[in-house]
């Protein structure tokens, strides 16, 4: 059986006979719900009087498939293990909402890099089920170009190690995982944080040693393999002009992973009925793809989307 963790903060409440005041939000490829408490974010949004205040709303911060405490490859199954992809995941959700928890409404889904992606999907597969959306760090078409590459290096990485032996190892494939590592940290990387932070050869050479070891230390190579080999059949673009609740989609201008020259966010966002993407300039106050959790940087947008998708009399 499928075993799917989760968090919640808050308390459900039903007004004209649905739940009202539920706030999904879905984290990226190898996090979990548990990177949302962090101060950057839960400090920034669900305290007291702030925009998602865990006294008003229903915080549900699920593991997805595959990572944190969820049903994952390293529990046993190892290569055996189904291989999901981001339809299974989002299924999963949906079944934790309305058989788990007795949600059988969202007032927000908001998602980061891959729950990003799966907030795209929430709003063409069970359209009017949450009443906004608020994808963070992503764009809804195929992946391809160097995001599909860097991905697929990771995994050749891997997967041509002898060590991994066809996923049945008996110890992690440390070499590979080393040179994932490294492909994910430059991925993840925002320029200006790195030059400030390591402005000389000695300081930005012992953090690659830190960061690479501490990295690896936390990896499965099963995992970290189904996991990003779920994303091989994401591609939303043909029915966004179906979406009809209100989206605010977030970008950050030096996102690696989502690089605004290619022009995608502003074409598809003409597709989106009531819908708006905002481009944030690189600034000492981004953090690279990372910022979709650096909350700080767009709550304000959040009110605003908060506002403008209020059912009436609420």
């Amino acid at each position: 059986p499928l075993r799917l963790h989760y968090r919640t903060l808050g308390k459900p409440h039903r007004s004209a006979g649905r739940v009202d005041n539920a706030v999904l939000i879905l984290h990226g490829t190898g996090g979990s719900g548990a990177q949302f408490l962090q101060d950057r974010f839960a400090g920034e949004l669900f305290g007291p009087g702030q925009p998602l205040d865990a006294q008003r709303y229903f915080i549900i911060l699920p593991d997805n498939i595959g990572h944190g405490e969820s049903s994952k490859p390293s529990d046993g199954l190892r290569a055996e293990f189904p291989h999901y992809d981001y339809d299974d995941m989002v299924a999963a959700q949906h079944d934790l909402l309305t058989q788990g928890l007795g949600v059988d409404h969202l007032r927000l889904i908001m998602g980061t890099s891959m729950g990003c992606m799966h907030a795209w999907m929430w709003g063409e597969i069970h359209p009017g089920f949450a009443d906004a959306l608020m994808p963070l760090a992503c764009l809804p078409v195929a992946i391809a170009g160097r995001n599909r590459m860097w991905r697929d290096l990771i995994i050749t990485a891997i997967t041509a190690d002898p060590d991994w032996n066809k996923g049945n190892y008996r110890n992690q494939p440390t070499r590979a995982l080393r040179n994932a590592a490294g492909i994910l940290m430059i991925a993840g990387s925002a320029p200006l944080q790195m030059q400030k932070s390591y402005p000389t050869r000695e300081a930005a050479d012992a953090h690659v040693d830190e960061a690479l070891a501490r990295m690896v230390s936390g990896f499965d190579a099963n995992d970290l393999l189904y996991q990003l080999g779920s994303s091989r059949n994401y591609d939303p673009s043909a029915r966004l002009d179906q979406i009809g609740v209100p989206v605010l989609w977030i970008n950050s201008a030096d996102d690696f992973i989502n690089p605004p020259e290619l022009g995608i966010a502003e074409r598809e966002a003409r597709r989106l009925k009531h819908g708006r993407f905002i481009l944030l300039p690189a600034s000492g106050a981004t953090h690279g793809h990372g910022t979709h959790t650096w909350a700080a940087v767009w709550k304000q947008h959040l009110l605003e989307l908060l506002a403008e998708s209020s059912p009436a009399g609420s």
